[in-house]
């Protein structure tokens, strides 16, 4: 197994008697990470659950908890010292935060599960598990990750934008870079030999989430309706939302466009960055960008041009390493990303001095300490420039 960065803080919270929730997106990874969890824990009083699998999900069903008690010890598991369970795929089992909350108050059980959706999950457990949990969120792989999966060695740092260029690093590493851009970084895309394989693995997560996750957490009748609004959306990556646009568009509400990309964000697919304002008298102020979890879904889902592939993909590098915003003014002039509410980061595939000159302008007004530019080819000679392939 490759060892993934958010491993160290779940195995930390394996001590805690609080439940271990890990969400995301299908096929990131969580199957694989729990099993790796569970299997690394020195005791043999410890059991797996999938719960896609009719037997378990009937077994967490049960409403009478000494039944549920009574085939966890024909499965040879003693309730009586400390216990390990994981359940996978909790969010096909109504009846589970009962069950959990039920055994978690009642028994030495720590508790280690999965679910496909946040949207579900913080429903489901924001008043019956109030303080009984802590929810871990596993994305698609960054570009440190990828490098992992592919074999490849890197030197880790704290601090990026510290990280002066070098021409070796860039040959090195740039057939890599370019294959993260592209295809993205599903675990199984990335570790998928042909190009061909690649395209298929990432449509089949796109059909997946619309016939098996739209369907199972959610009452939208029109499914339909939402794979065009996610094309739409696609279509659109890296720019502001205008939900009165995608109302008349789709000739539906703008309630119901709302309520459809809130799902869409819950649900993983795509992610909303607010805006910073100092002065509103000449900044935007409310209108939110839309960028998605991964560039390989966003290439199944539209025709991108390669400045909106980077752009996102700069995203999926970033979203981990705090929070994110950007920064509008009314003339049209902006700033990319904002980490932190203090470093700005403006993307460009190529940058040229005017990109660094208006960039260090709008970081003045916007009253940021630091700024950095990103780009995706070799421009040495800046000094605030950062190699996307550089930030892992």
């Amino acid at each position: 197994m490759f060892p993934r960065k958010i491993q160290a803080s779940l195995q930390e919270h394996l001590s805690s008697k609080q439940i271990t929730v890990l969400t995301g997106m299908r096929r990131t990874g969580k199957t694989t990470l729990v099993k790796k969890l569970l299997n690394d824990i020195p005791s043999s009083n410890k059991a797996y659950f999938d719960l896609e699998r009719l037997d378990n999900r009937e077994m967490f069903a049960e409403r009478n908890y000494d039944a549920i008690l009574q085939a966890l010890r024909q499965r040879g598991i003693d309730t009586s010292i400390k216990t390990y369970l994981a359940l996978d795929e909790i969010q096909l089992a109504p009846n589970i935060a009962s069950v959990l909350k039920y055994l978690h108050d009642n028994y030495e059980i720590k508790f280690i599960v999965t679910g496909s959706s946040s949207f579900y999950l913080k429903n489901l457990f924001s008043e019956s598990l109030s303080g009984r949990k802590k929810l871990f969120e596993l994305h698609t792989l960054d570009f440190g990750e990828f490098l992992t999966f592919k074999g490849v060695l890197f030197e880790t740092s704290d601090d990026f934008t510290k990280k002066v260029f070098q021409q070796a690093e860039y040959d090195r590493v740039k057939s890599f870079y370019e294959e993260f851009v592209e295809f993205g970084g599903f675990p199984d895309v990335v570790l998928a030999q042909r190009s061909a394989d690649k395209r298929d693995m990432a449509s089949d997560i796109v059909s997946s989430y619309v016939n098996i996750d739209i369907k199972t957490l959610a009452d939208f009748r029109n499914r339909e309706s939402m794979y065009k609004l996610m094309k739409m959306l696609a279509g659109r990556c890296c720019t502001r939302l205008e939900y009165v646009k995608l109302s008349r568009l789709m000739g539906i509400s703008r309630l119901t466009v709302q309520s459809y990309i809130d799902f869409l964000e819950h649900t993983y697919l795509i992610r909303r960055l607010p805006v910073i304002a100092v002065n509103p008298d000449r900044e935007i102020v409310k209108a939110k960008k839309v960028y998605f979890c991964d560039n390989g879904i966003l290439n199944v889902l539209a025709v991108v041009s390669s400045g909106v592939k980077f752009e996102n993909a700069v995203f999926t590098q970033l979203r981990d390493k705090g929070e994110l915003s950007y920064y509008a003014q009314k003339n049209g002039r902006e700033i990319d990303f904002i980490l932190n509410k203090e470093t700005a980061f403006e993307v460009k595939e190529t940058p040229v001095d005017t990109d660094e000159f208006a960039l260090k302008e709008l970081v003045r007004r916007a009253g940021l300490r630091k700024s950095r530019l990103i780009g995706r080819f070799p421009v040495p000679h800046f000094s605030d420039y950062t190699w996307a392939g550089e930030i892992y």
